[in-house]
Formats: C-alpha cells, structure tokens, sequence
C-alpha cells in the first residue's frame, strides 16, 4: 500500500508529529521518526542499533538536521528543513512548513521545496545489520548556489534512557576521492560512517533540551539530549542536479569500497526482492492482507541467546514476550507461509518449557527467564495444532508432542503460580498479587484488573489444547484418549458454570477465594465475574469451540454491541463504573486504564473469526467483514504507516497509544484475512436415514483437523 501525507498532515507542529514510519533490520534494531523528520519519543532514531538481538538496543544517531544555505534572505539564506520541538519552544525548527509531501511506500520519501532547490529524501536499513543509508536528491533550478549541510546527533545511549552527563565522544575522519569515510566512538561502542559529502569537524556541541512530546503526554521522561561533532556538506551550483549519501552502521566493513554512494538503492532494491519473496509465500490477494505481511515481517527477528528466531511483541518498547509470541505466532508466520521460521521459535520455546511453562520473558544478560504467564503454554499447543493443518508435518509433531504431554500434564497436578486443574476440570490460576493473564497490569500493591481463578478464555485455551493434543496423538500414533476424556469433562463445566443466561453472555472469570483481602476488594474481585470483557470472544473463536451454536452466536452479538470499535474491542463495556475512557497521563494512570475499557486492536481478529464462524462462512458475512475492515486501512495510516498500533482509548478512538506497532494487533487481522481468502464450503457427506428427527450438526465440530461450521442449506464450510 501506498500512503501519502500532504500539508494538512503537519499544519501545526502538533498534528506533525501523530503520525510516522518504521524501518527494521531483523535483529531487533530500527529507524523510526515522525512524518516531519521530528523525535516526539525518546524511542525514536535514525538508527536505534541492536547490539545482542532482539532486546539491547542502543539509540545511535538519533537526528540528522538537514540545512539548505543560500544567498538570499536573513542569515545568509540559512534554512532548516529539519523539525524538532524544544523544552525552549523558541528553538523549535519548522523545516515541515517546506515539506511538500510525505510517502511511505516500503520505504519513506520526503520532498522539501525551498528558495527553487528542490530536495527528495530517501532512507533504507540493512537486513541483519546495524546499518542505515540516507540519500538526498538535490535539484538546483535557482540562480544560485545552494550548499548543502548535514549535522547528525549522536546519543549511544540504551533506548529511551538520557544521556549520562560527561560522556566523551571522538571522532576519526579521513578523505576519500570521493567523499569520506570516517567513525564516532563512545563508551565502547563505534559507529563508522561514509559519505560522498565533505566531512568536517566541529567544536563538539551539546543540544540538553530535545522535547519529546509524546513521552511527555504518557508522564515519561520527555527531555532528551545529543551531541555533536562533525558536519558534512556539498555545493550545489545553479541549474545542477546531485544524488547525496550519507551511511552510519556498527559494520566495520560496510562500504567495502569506501563510498556510500548507491547504497540506499542497493539496500531498497535488496529488501524489495525480500519481500516479494514474503508476499508470494503467503499467497494472499487483498492489498491491506499483503500491506500486513510486510509489515509482519518486522517483527519476526534473530535472538542471539537462543540462535533462533522470535517475535517482537512491539515497537518501540517492547522485546519478545512468550504470551505475545504465542498469540501472534500464527498470523505472523502461519497466515504467511513462514513455516519454518515458526517452527524455530516452536523449538526455541520448547528448549525452555519448564514445569509445563513457556517462558513469559526470555534470558537476557545471564539472568534466568521468567515464567509469569498461564496462558503461554496453552497457546502454544493451539499454535502447533493450527501449524499441522497447514504443513502435515507429522515428524515435526513427534518431536513436539512430549512438551505438548509434559505442559497438560503440569496443568492436570498444578504447576507455578497456582496454575492447576480442579475437581471440574477447569483451570485456575493466580493468588496474592500474581496476574498471569494477558490482563496482568499491577501497580505497587494494585491489582487494576484482579482475575485470580478461572478465567474464560484460560479456559477456552485449555479446552482447545486438550481437543488439539487428542488429534495430534491419533495422528502420530499415540493414544489421545486421556486427553480427549478430559476435553468432555471441561465442557461440560464450562457450559455449566461460566453461561450467565440472564445477559446471554459468558463470565468473565469465576474467582476465587483468598485469604487476607478486605471485604472491599472481595466485593470488587466477586464483581469481576459479571464484568462484561472482550476475553470472552476466544471461547467462540477458538478452533474447537465449548458451545452450542445459540450460544456462539448470542455471545459474538453481546461482544458486537458493547465493545466493538472498528479498530479494535473494548477491554471492558463502557456502562460499567470500573470503565476509563482515555488511555494517557503518568504510568499509573495508564496502568489503570489499561485493560479498563482501553480498545485493543487484537481481539478485533476473534471477535471477525467468531462472526464468520457463526455465520458460516456466508458470502454475506465476508461482505460484512470486509466492509467492516476498512476501519483498519484507515488505522494502517494513522500512527505509523503500514502498522497497527498496540491500544486506543476507549471513547470514540481516534489516536493511537502505547506502542506504535504491535506484532498481534497484525498478526490478529492477518488470520481474518486468511480466512477471508482460503476459508472454503465443502459439501456435507451424505448420511443414511435415521429413525426420529436427525441431530443437526454444531458449529464448531471437527472433521479432519478442519472447523466445520454447519449453514442453514446443510453445507459444511471449512474455516481455516
């Protein structure tokens, strides 16, 4: 897809900054900034480096301010093209009142009008290195000679973090025929460059007050600082024309010639061929559905520690996360045909299960994993089951089929975190100030979102992961009765204790009790059963589903009505007292707005493939869908281009928050799309006459390994 922004995206230094791009490098490092070439983050860079994939990055070079010099006008013809806002707003630059366009089209372009030069701006990243490439083409059609200067801000700080006070940086140079080629160094760490610019040092300056508007909003640390050293520039004489480069990258030997010319053409055209590469192993026609694997693609990245692939769960807070990589897992690599990039992260996971667990956050810097999460393990199972009916791909379900076995058989006698199966079947899990559901915000000693017991859609994982074990075994060979066994004494419990018949809707979760809580918060955890939630939707769309068809139905309806947004679901209906309608302000403040009726983009693929389901795959029902999706073409816009973001508050939501891109907000609606697309009717097999009136099928039931649901004509529609 092609997005274009124009004047009326940045007619305020305010509205410049809502929107921006997104380059990665496949190790967990990228490029980020706003429309307006601005930082309004601490986050943002022009290479923010990986330097042990995916999780330590460090913000190289967080600008470049860009300075065309004339003749003409005040100081000399002196101007910036560059946008920054800052703590003293009377330095603030507006380079965007030049800016004629911006376009993002696998690669962001800006075009800058000023004083007749026109400039159009290019960037590009390397795949599987720390390096980033910007060219400028100049066109001089003005009387005059223009020069052309560059002056890159330099922070070698971790992410997000200031720069420390008396850091010493240093700077080698040396001239080439063309251009030069040259390194910054600090604390350790060198960053080479090249250039077909001259290059020349400067007394070293320190810019302390960068004002980041966006981290100031979310109560973060909104003042940054960089430094400086060296400048580049080129003469552009009248009536000439001239292609500028400039590259920075930890590679030593990334200019093996020496110059950077032509190197953002060739990094462009070598991602390109990348991704044509990506969209034809996915086979998916629709435009937003192709615009979503490239934009999946950035997610899936190198762990060094592991010497595998993972998923990232966002940009630009987050690392790999064992809960997002479960969830997100299926869309990013599955929907797309990257089956053995899942199968690397399968075996990655499966290295480090431990007492049934998948582990929530992976070892970093010689320190054990952690393994706060119920649900991790459960998706896990559901993620091989849905990877076998792509693939049949037996012998990689022998080698994954004893971690399978060894996570039910920990939930079955109760493993960490008071994760156990009870008399009835169903699992709970959680106690004290533990939160292992996806709901797991705690602030100090609150629980915003108390879920302790058992929650609906632990459950409906749990029921899924039984069903799924049960076939896997057949078709390996191994008997699933056990499994199946305990799958029929599930549902029954569930259907009989989570149904709430008088709002035609499932609890969200039936608590437990726990010593030691006052009757004020027992009052508020008892309410927290009839609390209306998005995490109810995964009992429906799961691939084996616990419900009859009435239910199904009366349930994606309820989730419909009071918590659908086209851009996502509401964690929580907006009638009930708990409910925060805006997600902002200081970290506590965004905690308990969090999962309070913040909209959440990925429950938006559920609540899709639970109303195909329901509605049998009609061609209807994908009208339906399909119109109702062109809500997120709309989000692909806004925010960053090409991605979704990870929340948006809960009123009429209309900005993005949180993370700019997140990996199951895409990988989600990259599964409906699918669906969409592969989702096919099959004729049902003729049966033989019975006595009495013959049992309709439900929805729901299995045939194969395929979710058959039954139409009202008597078909059976395969839903992938």
């Amino acid at each position: 897809m092609r997005f274009i922004y124009g004047k009326s995206d940045w007619k305020n230094p305010d509205r410049g900054i809502e929107n921006g791009f997104l380059l990665t490098n496949g190790l967990g490092g990228f490029c980020a900034q706003t429309v307006t070439g601005a930082n309004a983050r601490g986050d943002q860079a022009v290479l923010m480096g990986c330097t042990e994939p995916p999780a330590k990055r460090i913000s190289l070079v967080s600008r470049i301010e860009e300075e065309v010099w004339t003749e003409d006008g005040e100081n000399g013809g002196k101007v910036s093209l560059s946008s920054q806002q800052y703590v003293d707003y009377t330095k603030n630059t507006r380079g965007e009142q030049y800016l004629q366009s911006f376009v993002q089209d696998g690669f962001p372009e800006w075009v800058y009008q000023v004083q007749g030069v026109e400039i159009v701006k290019t960037m590009a990243m390397a795949y599987g290195e720390n390096t980033v490439a910007v060219r400028y083409r100049i066109c001089n059609r003005g009387r005059r000679e223009a020069r052309f200067v560059l002056t890159p801000l330099f922070q070698f700080a971790e992410k997000g973090a200031r720069v420390p006070e008396g850091k010493r940086f240093s700077l080698q140079c040396s001239e080439q025929q063309e251009g030069c080629c040259g390194a910054v160094a600090s604390d350790g760490l060198t960053l080479y460059f090249g250039t077909n610019l001259s290059a020349e040092a400067i007394v070293p300056v320190w810019t302390e007050d960068l004002y980041y508007a966006h981290d100031s909003r979310d109560g973060r640390n909104a003042v940054g600082r960089a430094f400086s050293n060296h400048r580049l520039a080129a003469r552009i004489g009248a009536g000439e024309s001239r292609e500028l480069e400039v590259a920075y990258s930890l590679e030593r030997n990334f200019l093996k010639e020496g110059k950077a010319e032509g190197l953002v053409v060739k990094l462009q055209e070598r991602e390109r061929e990348r991704q044509r590469t990506l969209l034809e192993q996915a086979g998916l026609k629709h435009e937003c559905a192709r615009e979503l694997v490239r934009s999946a693609d950035q997610f899936v990245v190198q762990r060094r520690s592991t010497n595998g692939k993972t998923i990232l769960a966002g940009y630009p807070f987050f690392a790999d996360w064992g809960r997002d990589t479960m969830i997100a897992l299926t869309g990013c690599c599955l929907s797309t045909g990257r089956f053995e990039d899942a199968k690397n992260i399968f075996r990655t996971f499966m290295k480090y299960c431990r007492r049934g667990l998948m582990p929530n956050m992976f070892p970093e810097n010689g320190q054990a994993p952690i393994y706060n999460t119920a649900d991790a393990s459960l998706l896990f199972i559901g993620a091989v089951y849905e990877y076998f009916l792509r693939t049949e791909d037996v012998d990689f379900i022998k080698e994954a089929f004893p971690v399978v076995e060894d996570v039910l058989g920990w939930y079955e006698k109760g493993t960490d975190f008071h994760i156990f199966m009870d008399e009835d079947g169903l699992i709970s899990a959680g106690a004290g100030m533990e939160q292992v559901t996806w709901m797991d915000v705690r602030c100090g000693d609150i629980l915003p979102t108390p879920r302790h017991g058992k929650a609906v859609e632990l459950n409906a994982y749990w029921y899924n992961a039984l069903c799924a074990a049960a076939e896997l075994a057949e078709r390996i060979g191994r008997d699933g009765l056990h499994w199946k066994k305990q799958a029929e004494r599930v549902k029954m419990s569930f259907c009989k204790k989570f149904w709430n018949e008088e709002e035609n809707c499932l609890y969200d979760v039936l608590p437990i009790e726990e010593a030691g809580i006052c009757e004020v918060e027992k009052e508020r955890r008892r309410r927290a059963k009839f609390q209306v939630r998005c995490n109810q939707i995964w009992a429906v769309s799961q691939r084996f589903s616990m419900l009859e068809a009435r239910q199904e139905k009366a349930v994606t309806d309820r989730v419909f009505e009071s918590l659908y947004t086209p851009w996502g679901l509401r964690s929580l209906e907006q009638n009930d007292p708990e409910f925060h309608p805006h997600y902002g302000g200081s970290m506590k403040q965004r905690d308990l707005a969090y999962h309070q009726g913040t909209v959440w983009t990925f429950p938006l693929g559920a609540y899709y493939l639970a109303y195909l389901k329901v509605n049998y795959y009609s061609s209807e029902a994908k009208e339906t869908v399909y119109r109702q999706l062109s809500g997120i073409e709309g989000a692909l816009r806004e925010g960053c281009a090409g991605q979704l973001a990870e929340v948006y508050d809960g009123e009429e939501p209309n900005t993005s928050e949180g993370c700019f891109a997140q990996a199951w907000s895409v990988a989600e609606l990259l599964r409906v799309y699918e669906a969409l697309e592969k989702g096919k009717p099959v004729k049902k097999k003729p049966e033989k006459k019975r006595r009495g009136r013959r049992p309709k099928p439900e929805a729901g039931e299995q045939a194969g390994g395929l979710e058959l649901s039954v139409a009202p004509d008597g078909q059976l529609y395969c839903c992938l």
